[in-house]
């Protein structure tokens, strides 16, 4: 087991002498991208975090990712001044996080995989802990088969970057029980998080509506109606897209967006739902977004 316990302002907190979390630890499940994210954000609204990863490599490399996270959301006033940030146990055990007070799952956006985890952390999870997967457009019905306790599951799509993007999207699964949706909400509200309940569904609001027009975007990139920076600069200027969809997906991960398209195409029956070749061919030539230097815009300068 890995286990480790600092402070995420930089300062040694002291190594952890046991591994029964406080009730108002938040545990997280995966420390990629977006669990760590997650963490920085929890951490930076004062609550303590255990993150768990069965990657040696990505518990060593998490805490100062997320540490420079939380320092950035300080700079951007994302988190209260008046508060100090929690502390960060890190774990290569998922039956560690049996006291927490909530677990989020938060592995790569892959139904069977994200099932598989459901299905080994919650047998461990005392009744009526919150149990949430952070997905982008994977039903929770059909991740609820994976869980002894349907009523206690439900989905939070965070937005990346987590810590800076207060809304948040809670998904209602079929079997999810009001008492869940409470605990959430206020588990949300206590994080900083703006949460909006909405019913099951591919894709849920967001990622139905913005994925697709991702996709519709790269389609006229791919026929010569205009390039990459024209379409953002349209949609920023003329309809008030913060970033412009292209940009939004080098963000994202391009790898991600395909993944995500062909789920959506096969669960709702829709094939116009299907990533372009554009976006396929990115994929085939490790064009994934800013995580690899180019995607459709090239970020090596700013990388180096």
């Amino acid at each position: 087991m890995s286990l480790s316990a600092l402070g995420t302002a930089g300062s040694t907190r002291g190594a952890a002498t046991t591994m029964d979390p406080a009730p108002d630890t938040i545990a997280i499940i995966g420390a990629g991208v977006m669990g760590c994210g997650i963490a920085a954000m929890a951490l930076g609204q004062g609550s303590d975090v255990l993150l768990v990863d069965i990657h040696d490599e990505a518990l060593t490399q998490a805490p100062a990712r997320i540490t420079k996270q939380v320092r950035h959301g300080r700079l951007m006033e994302a988190f209260p001044a008046s508060l100090s940030p929690g502390r960060l146990t890190t774990s290569s055990s998922h039956e560690d996080a049996a006291g927490a007070g909530a677990v989020i799952e938060a592995i790569t956006e892959d139904a069977a995989r994200k099932a598989d985890v459901l299905a080994r952390v919650c047998a461990s999870l005392a009744p009526g802990t919150p149990l949430i997967s952070n997905t982008s457009g994977i039903p929770i019905a059909e991740l609820a088969r994976s869980v002894r306790r349907p009523a206690e599951f439900a989905g939070v799509h965070f937005m990346n970057p987590t810590y800076l993007i207060a809304m948040v999207e809670v998904i209602r699964g079929a079997q999810t029980s009001a008492a869940t949706i409470d605990a959430i909400v206020a588990l949300l509200a206590r994080l900083g998080r703006k949460p909006t309940v909405v019913n099951d569904a591919p894709g849920f609001v967001t990622s139905r509506l913005l994925h697709p027009m991702i996709n519709e975007a790269a389609r006229m990139v791919a026929a010569g109606t205009a390039d990459a920076d024209s379409v953002d600069a349209l949609m920023r200027g003329c309809l008030g897209h913060p970033t412009g969809p292209l940009r939004t997906a080098d963000l994202i991960g391009i790898d991600n967006l395909v993944d995500a398209l062909r789920a959506l195409a096969e669960r709702t029956g829709n094939a116009g739902y299907a990533p372009c070749e554009l976006l396929v061919e990115k994929v085939r030539r490790n064009e994934l977004g800013q995580k690899t230097g180019r995607g459709f815009y090239d970020y090596r300068k700013v990388l180096s």
